[in-house]
């Protein structure tokens, strides 16, 4: 659908036909790469799964061909450093993370944080289709904190983690 925007100085803002041109409903927004129900009923049964002690971790990929978000693999109590081990050297992956924070005054916590995984040696084309599909994962997940990888396992530790959630 295609929608031209013809000025006419009797139109006034409140006209049903009146149209900003920055504007553009949600419904009509495209997005590059498709989030498959199935994958949304696992991040929300993830989301809302109960948690007691250590870190909960959901990984994502995006199908190339097919241009869709697949499951690649869940984690249950796996410590960042393993998680770090298991996530690719040479692919984008997004990581839904239940962290085990402790906090200083001695409460824990389990916030949902996501992990752009983008390591600086993945394909360019695979990185460029990854991040235009981040923002639509990231509202999908309900995730409110990002935390960027870009150097690999070295840069993804329980410290840097952390850092980032207890001094944001």
């Amino acid at each position: 659908m295609f929608l031209r925007l013809v000025r006419d100085d009797n139109l006034r803002s409140d006209s049903p036909l009146f149209c900003r041109p920055l504007c553009v409903p949600l419904s009509l927004q495209s997005n590059t790469v498709d989030i498959p129900q199935e994958l949304k009923a696992a991040l929300r049964k993830f989301r809302f799964a109960r948690r007691n002690a250590g870190h909960a971790a959901l990984v994502v990929k995006i199908n190339k061909q097919k241009l869709i978000m697949e499951e690649v693999e869940q984690f249950d109590d796996i410590s960042i450093d393993d998680l770090a081990e298991e996530l690719p050297e040479n692919a984008p992956r997004y990581v839904v993370l239940s962290y085990e924070l402790n906090h200083s005054d001695g409460r824990k916590s389990f916030p949902l944080v996501l992990v752009n995984w983008a390591p600086t040696t993945s394909e360019m084309s695979l990185l460029t289709l990854h991040a235009s599909a981040l923002i639509d994962f990231q509202n999908t997940a309900s995730v409110n904190k990002v935390i960027e990888v870009r150097e690999g396992a070295e840069a993804f530790t329980k410290d840097i983690v952390d850092q980032q959630l207890l001094h944001a």
